[in-house]
């Protein structure tokens, strides 16, 4: 690391937890972030903060007037833009060192086990259970872990799904994919803006301590946030022996 590096990471190199080793290992990073709206904006903002070496953003959406009350990545005049490409000029502000890859695209199968691949964490921010479940099965399959968060109303929730190893759940193992679970959207059912902040920052502390090796993730547990109440709730979760997207995986490793 450069001087101007060791000031700007100071803060982090500080902690005895990370210190220039672990702040090395963000710099040499490739995390990828599937959605740039509510949960994207403020994971990929810490993220890029932190001095993740290489983000690439992956939204086919454009920036819209209604998105400005939660997803700080955007502004006013942005609106009418791609959301990846907002977000990628927000983040190189934030840190001008960083790349920043924006993909304005819906990725399909074939893409996300692409992009996936490139990885070393996942995040997934998106807002519908196809996506969620394409993006968990690129994941078992590349063997990547996956931070992934939800929220609707005032109610969140997050938690990762680490699939090294094969002892760990992965998101189907939760959520089944041939089971139907109603998608509900913010559109219609609102969303108290503050938790997307809570819950995306949530997402980029558990991706940073991934990558650089630190701590315990939230690996078999959900993490659930009441923002109502303010009230916390961990649950724990198990891996499915009948899996079908991640107990073969399982069975090998």
């Amino acid at each position: 690391m450069n001087d101007a590096q060791l000031l700007r990471y100071s803060r982090h190199i500080l902690l005895d937890e990370i210190g220039i080793e672990g702040q090395q290992k963000l710099l040499a990073a490739r995390v990828l972030v599937v959605g740039a709206g509510g949960l994207g904006s403020p994971a990929a903002m810490y993220l890029a903060s932190a001095g993740v070496g290489r983000l690439t953003l992956v939204d086919d959406d454009l920036v819209d007037l209604t998105n400005l009350q939660r997803q700080i990545a955007h502004t006013t005049a942005r609106v009418g833009q791609p959301k990846a490409e907002s977000a990628r000029a927000t983040l190189l502000a934030i840190n001008p060192e960083i790349e920043v890859l924006a993909l304005v695209e819906r990725a399909d199968e074939a893409r996300l086990a692409e992009l996936v691949a490139a990885a070393d964490v996942v995040l997934d921010c998106t807002d519908n259970f196809a996506t969620r479940h394409a993006v968990n099965r690129a994941c078992v399959a590349a063997a990547k872990p996956l931070v992934s968060g939800a929220v609707i109303r005032f109610d969140g929730q997050v938690s990762v799904f680490d699939p090294r190893g094969g002892a760990q759940p992965c998101y189907s193992c939760l959520f089944p994919q041939d089971q139907q679970f109603e998608d509900v959207a913010c559109s219609t059912m609102g969303v108290f803006a503050p938790l997307v902040g809570v819950v995306g920052a949530m997402q980029a502390a558990e991706a940073l301590k991934l990558v650089m090796g630190i701590g315990q993730s939230l690996a078999g547990r959900l993490l659930l946030l009441d923002g109502l109440h303010m009230e916390w709730n961990s649950i724990a979760i198990g891996r499915n022996a009948d899996c079908p997207v991640c107990a073969a995986r399982a069975a090998a490793a």
